[in-house]
Order: structure tokens, then C-alpha cells, then sequence
């Protein structure tokens, strides 16, 4: 979305990176327990087309001799709402307005099983500032431990663009700060040969405010008002609701929807999803078979535009085509 001459100056333009980058973020401990994990799997859409789906049923019912229902990997990406106000950060230092923030990008890491109840601790820090000019890009690094212990489940790495914010630092040599390997962040190009697998899944009028209950309150995905200030013209669906489909899709696809297989997920959010709109995951597989990665691609069928792409790294899989 464009802005306005207005728009981008009404953003206080005070960013201190020097503030921002030694900032100590407070450890946050929550619970959480299976009706939490079963409402997030039914959020990004399970068994939304068979409530007697075999494949699904498992994550959100105990049966057939089951201990635990099984989590989603996508699941984990709801542990950066336990913090504060999620992505919304009160940082010193750090100045922006909130219609203009965007969650660009994200990535995931998952180190183990993760459990379908537990009391974790969530150990947040700023891993990237970058000064780009029209915009602030902000990293953020959240790594979730067992209470009381060091043992890590999980990393998610959420990449925040702040229109308007950028500008803050010298424009021919702009403010650029990383924690991690440039390395660890892949482009992604897909083969111009056929998909090896292509899902479809049509999410609900109501999809954004189911997502609501598993922690993305922002008001972006439920208040109309806020929506249009924004410049959309209605509340759109979270992109790590959005995310949370395409993942499915992959599990359906490559690896019998078994969550342990998945270790790695990486997706860029390219356009909005309004709630009602229809899905199209389009999937390349490559790689050796105890260790694959998935190219995905997810479209909105209604307009063919691409909203989501990214991979999926797979271990010991079982494919499912």
C-alpha cells in the first residue's frame, strides 16, 4: 500500500539504534494446554473440509489409543503473542506508527517435540535493525525453553517492516545490524517445471477471529475501523494464520501429517488475505529423502495473486503423494 505525503510524515521520525539494539527484554513464562493446541490447528483450518478427516482429527481429538493430541509445527509462532502485545513493541528508542507496521517475514526453528501441554519461557531479543530508507526493518528473536530449564523447543525470528521510520542513520552508509548468519536467510526460486503437489483450502468468513483465541489480537485482524485506517478495506486473516494453512498443506502433501518431520520453516509475506478467500498452496520438492525441502507458493484463487512463499525443511518423511 502506497502512502501519502501525510501519512509518512505524521510518523516522529526518532529512532536511536544505540537504544534499541541493547534493549533487555523480560523473560516471559505462560501456559499452555491441549484445548490451546486443538483451538490454533482448527484456526489455520483443520478439519474445516472433513471433520471426520483421519489425517486431522489428531490434532485436535485423542483416539485410537492416543496419549496426546499432536501439534502443529505452525503452532510455536503463537508463542510471540504471549509477549506484551506481540509484535506491537514498546521499546525505548524506538518510534513508529502502529497502522504502518507489516510482518514481512518470519522463520522457524524446532529443536524437539513439542509437547501438547507445558509451562515454557519465552527469551526474546532484537536480532536486526536495518535502515532502509522509507522504513525501519526490525528482527526480533524469541526462543521458547521448558520452565526452569535451558532446554530450547523452538526459535521463531519475526522480520516487522515500520513504514514511515526508516531514514534514522547516515544514506549512503545506512544503519545496518544483524545477530545471525546472512547465510541463514535463503531466497527462494521455484522450478518452472509442474508442482509436485498443489492443495487447496478455502478459509471462513469468521477465519481471522477464530485465529483471534490462539493470541493474534491485533486489531488489524478484527476491528474494521482500524482496518480501513490502515487502507484495507476489510480485516484481513494473520500471516501467520496464512502461514499456518500453507504448512498444512505441505504435511498433507510430503509427510502424512506427522509434525515431527518438520524442523525448519521460512516464509516472506507478499499480500493480504481477507477472511472467505480460497487458498492455493502450489508445492516443489527436492532434496534426498531423509532430508527434503519444500518450495511453497500460496495463492488467493479468487485473484491469482501470490501471498505467501517460502520452504519447509523435512526429516525422515514419509511421503504422502
Amino acid at each position: 500500500m502506497a502512502l501519502s505525503a501525510s501519512a509518512m510524515a505524521s510518523v516522529v521520525n526518532a529512532i536511536d539504534p544505540a537504544m534499541i539494539v541493547s534493549h533487555k527484554f523480560p523473560e516471559v513464562t505462560f501456559g499452555y494446554d491441549e484445548r490451546d493446541v486443538a483451538l490454533y490447528s482448527l484456526g489455520v483450518g483443520a478439519c474445516s473440509a472433513d471433520a471426520e478427516d483421519e489425517k486431522e482429527l489428531q490434532l485436535v481429538y485423542q483416539r485410537n489409543g492416543q496419549s496426546s493430541i499432536k501439534v502443529l509445527p505452525t503452532f510455536v509462532s503463537s508463542f510471540i503473542c504471549k509477549s506484551g502485545s506481540g509484535l506491537r513493541l514498546d521499546v525505548p528508542g524506538l518510534n513508529y506508527d502502529p497502522k504502518l507496521l507489516l510482518h514481512g517475514q518470519h522463520y522457524i526453528e524446532i529443536y524437539g517435540p513439542i509437547p501438547s501441554r507445558a509451562n515454557v519461557t519465552n527469551k526474546i531479543k532484537i536480532a536486526g535493525l536495518h535502515d532502509r530508507g522509507k522504513a525501519a526493518v526490525l528482527e526480533l528473536e524469541t526462543l521458547t525453553c521448558l520452565e526452569g530449564s535451558d532446554d530450547v523447543l523452538c526459535m521463531n525470528r519475526s522480520t516487522i517492516y515500520l513504514r514511515g521510520a526508516g531514514g534514522f542513520s547516515n544514506s549512503s552508509q545506512p544503519f545496518s545490524y544483524a545477530t545471525y548468519a546472512a547465510n541463514e536467510v535463503s531466497n527462494v526460486t521455484f522450478p518452472d517445471s509442474t508442482p509436485s503437489a498443489v492443495y487447496e483450502d478455502r478459509t471462513q468468513n469468521s477465519q481471522a477471529l477464530l485465529c483471534g483465541l490462539s493470541g493474534y489480537l491485533d486489531p488489524l485482524h478484527s476491528d474494521p475501523t482500524f482496518a480501513h485506517a490502515a487502507g484495507f478495506s476489510h480485516p484481513i486473516l494473520p500471516g501467520l494464520s496464512t502461514l499456518g494453512f500453507a504448512v498444512r498443506a505441505v504435511m498433507r502433501s510430503f509427510c502424512s501429517m506427522e509434525p515431527a518431520a518438520v524442523k525448519r520453516i521460512s516464509c516472506r509475506f507478499l499480500h493480504q488475505v481477507y477472511p472467505g478467500e480460497t487458498l492455493v498452496t502450489e508445492m516443489w520438492l527436492q532434496g534426498q529423502r531423509q532430508s527434503r525441502r519444500v518450495y511453497y507458493r500460496t495463492k488467493v484463487k479468487e485473484h491469482g495473486r501470490a501471498v505467501l512463499s517460502g520452504h519447509v525443511l523435512l526429516e525422515h518423511m514419509f511421503s504422502s503423494l
